[in-house]
Formats: C-alpha cells, sequence, structure tokens
C-alpha cells in the first residue's frame, strides 16, 4: 500500500479514536432473517458464488517447491493442486480417470500420484504415465486421459482455481484496483505454518458478519483481542465487490510523537480484506492470516471455515531464537529441522489464540444468531450506521443473485 494512503487510513483512526466516534455510513438497513435460513437462497448461493466463480485456495507458500501439492474439497469440486517439476502452478479435479476414485490427500511432496484404487498413475502436471496390466484392462490412449485440468492462476503469491474447466478468471475484472494494491503484500514470500479448521451451526454469511463491523470489540473481546485492538472505529472503503476494513491497534498511539514520514499501517492497525464471495484476508506485520468461509451444501444453517497462517521468513527466524533460548538462529540454520519445528510450534501457540477467538466468541454469538433465524419470529435484524461493512456484504450478494437490495431504515 503507498505511504500516503497508509497515512491518510492512520490519520481517519485517530481522529474517530480522538471525537469518540466510530465510522458513521448515515443508513440503517433491515436485513430478513431468511438470508440465513432460506434453502432456495443456499442453493444459489453455492451455483453463482462456489461452483461458477473463481476460488482463492491458498497462497504460493501452500505449493513452496517443484513437486508438491494441496487438495480441497470444500467448494463442490475436489481439487487436486499442484506445482510441476517446471514449477508451474496446475490445478485438477481429483479424480482418477478409471474410475473417479481420488488420486491425493491432503498435502504434501509428490511428483507422482497414484490412484488407491487400481494405481492408475499420473504426474504432477496431470499426464497418465502408467496403468497396471494394461494387456489385461485394454489398450487407453494416455494422452487423452490425463486428469482434468481447470483454471489456475498464480498472481501476487495468491492462488486461484476456477470449478469449472472451461471456466475464467480474471483477477482485474474481479479485483479491480486491489489487484495493485495486493502486489505490496509480497504474499509470495510467506511460508504457510498451519492451518485451523472450523465446524460451526451458523450459516456462511453469519460468519462472514463476524468480521464486517467494530462495534463488538470491547464488549465480546474485550479479555482477548480487546486487550491489543481499539475497538469502535473504522477506516473502510468498498472497492467493487471487494472492500479494505482497517481499525486501530493500540499501538497506534506510539506514531503521535514521530514524523508521518516514519508512520506504517503494519503493526499500529489491523488490516482486512474482503475478497468476494468468501474471502477475509487478514494482514499483521510479518504474517497474513487466509480465511476461507464456505457453505454447508446440504444445510443453511452449517458452514466451515479455514484459517490458514503464513509467516515471513524474518518472523520465523525470530520465533526460532525465542524457541531456541540461548543458541544463536540465522536465516541460514533456521531450515535445520528440529530448530524450524520449535519456531513453527512457537507461531502455532500465537495464531491459537486468533483462532480461539473466532471460534469461541464470534462464531458462538454466530450460532446463537442462527438459531434466532431458524425459529422464525426474528423476522430481520438492524445493521446500524456504524456497521457499512455489513451493509455492502449483504447488498452485494443480493445484487449478484438479482434480489432487491436491503430496505432502508433511515435516510
Amino acid at each position: 500500500m503507498k505511504h500516503d494512503l497508509q497515512v491518510s487510513i492512520l490519520k481517519e483512526l485517530m481522529r474517530q479514536l480522538d471525537a469518540g466516534k466510530n465510522v458513521d455510513s448515515g443508513v440503517q438497513y433491515r436485513n430478513p432473517t431468511s438470508a440465513y435460513v432460506c434453502p432456495d437462497i443456499a442453493n444459489k448461493e453455492w451455483a453463482a458464488f462456489f461452483q461458477n466463480h473463481p476460488q482463492l485456495i491458498g497462497l504460493s507458500g501452500d505449493l513452496p517447491q517443484p513437486g508438491t501439492y494441496v487438495t480441497n474439497d470444500d467448494f463442490g469440486t475436489p481439487v487436486l493442486a499442484t506445482r510441476d517439476l517446471d514449477g508451474k502452478f496446475r490445478a485438477f479435479l481429483n479424480a482418477c480417470r478409471h474410475r473417479g476414485a481420488r488420486v491425493a490427500e491432503g498435502r504434501g511432496d509428490a511428483k507422482r500420484f497414484s490412484c488407491p484404487f487400481h494405481a492408475w498413475t499420473y504426474s504432477a502436471g496431470g499426464e497418465l504415465v502408467s496403468i497396471p496390466q494394461e494387456d489385461q484392462f485394454g489398450a487407453i490412449d494416455k494422452s487423452c486421459h490425463g486428469l482434468i485440468e481447470l483454471p489456475a492462476k498464480e498472481s501476487n503469491g495468491l492462488l486461484w482455481v476456477h470449478p469449472q474447466p472451461d471456466g475464467k478468471i480474471d483477477l482485474e475484472a474481479q479485483l479491480g484496483p486491489l489487484l495493485e494494491e495486493m502486489k505490496t503484500l509480497n504474499c509470495q514470500d510467506l511460508t504457510y505454518v498451519g492451518e485451523s479448521v472450523i465446524h460451526k451451526n451458523l450459516n456462511w454469511k453469519l460468519a462472514n458478519d463476524t468480521f464486517g463491523e467494530t462495534y463488538h470489540f470491547q464488549k465480546l473481546h474485550r479479555n482477548t483481542l480487546g486487550q491489543i485492538f481499539y475497538g469502535d472505529n473504522l477506516a473502510y472503503e468498498e472497492i467493487g465487490r471487494n472492500h479494505r476494513f482497517v481499525f486501530a491497534a493500540k499501538a497506534i498511539d506510539q506514531l503521535r510523537d514521530i514524523p508521518e514520514q516514519e508512520w506504517e499501517l503494519r503493526g499500529h492497525a489491523n488490516l482486512l480484506y474482503f475478497l468476494f464471495p468468501n474471502i477475509q484476508f487478514n494482514v499483521g506485520r510479518d504474517s497474513i492470516a487466509l480465511i476461507k468461509i464456505y457453505p454447508d451444501p446440504d444445510h443453511p444453517g452449517r458452514s466451515l471455515t479455514r484459517v490458514g497462517h503464513y509467516f515471513s521468513e524474518e518472523a520465523i527466524t525470530a520465533a526460532a531464537n525465542d524457541a531456541n533460548a540461548g543458541e544463536t538462529v540465522t536465516r541460514e540454520n533456521v531450515y535445520d529441522g528440529e530448530v524450524r519445528e520449535n519456531a513453527i510450534l512457537s507461531l502455532e501457540a500465537i495464531t491459537e489464540v486468533f483462532d480461539s477467538t473466532i471460534e469461541q466468541e464470534d462464531y458462538v454469538m454466530g450460532e446463537h444468531q442462527q438459531k434466532a433465524a431458524e425459529n422464525g419470529l426474528l423476522d430481520h435484524v438492524i445493521f446500524g450506521r456504524n456497521e457499512p461493512a455489513l451493509h455492502h456484504y449483504h447488498n452485494t450478494f443480493r445484487d449478484a443473485l438479482g434480489m432487491p437490495p436491503l430496505e432502508k431504515i433511515s435516510p
């Protein structure tokens, strides 16, 4: 992010803190609770936003070198993503061309993938390379029976896949000005250190709503993240179907006594991007938390959240020094197995606070909301003037499905 934009955002946050006033959109909305429970709406969302829309499946650090892979089965199309032996990011339907069994699970290193059913074997580039007892099975043109390839694009350290073989990935149209802004995050330099998986009884949009306002911060999170961040402040900008959402850390006060040319947003405020339709992209000083939120296609009242954590090598080296007290760790020996393992464990302990706050505080409230919506007596909820991201989420979702906008309560 350009420095003048960082300064502008930080000044706006300071202004709100000094005035004791949160962001003000000037309007309130009613949101019908049917948005969280209606099977017809849920089916339309699944088709439009997950089966026919590009999906951000991870960062480049998920595939750190040629011959690595990761799988995904969260949006209705089982995906095998690889970095082939030439270093190119590829994506395939994770289904053997013989009988459709999956050829890989989880993530790891593999130059070849052998189907567990009959051992048909494929290269990291998707080519069918061998068929056991082919003389008994019958002749197969291997060149026509590789894994079905899906559109895939690696851009600024982000890994995008389209669920349909004939789908299009147009990041300029999808992200707009954010495409250029996200280049400054250096996502391609981050290392994957782990993931938390959260299954909860709440609609996927309720999970998304969790990240849509700062009004709750010093109430719900007063003993956890509220010790680190101020609540009731927000520098907010809609960017097409996406947005930038920034709120102040208590460390922002350190900037008041230093020249503006030395101001830096990261470390003094929390930078969060919403990437339509289901991504919350949380940017720390030396890390990124990639929060992917998926509906349960069989039940509107359930959802899955994956929180992937990625750190800079500087952060891993610092964690290694902390975890290996008395032993100097450098960028060179941080790759030693035990040293690096201790560093990763140390970082995982740090991220646990973030993950547990989502699961044990935010999503507990979401489950309460889901029950109220399913009861049917509460026919709508209210989005306040200080909750503009909620206005944007829901009006954007509704517009994409051809639904009317939310009803305004006040001008």
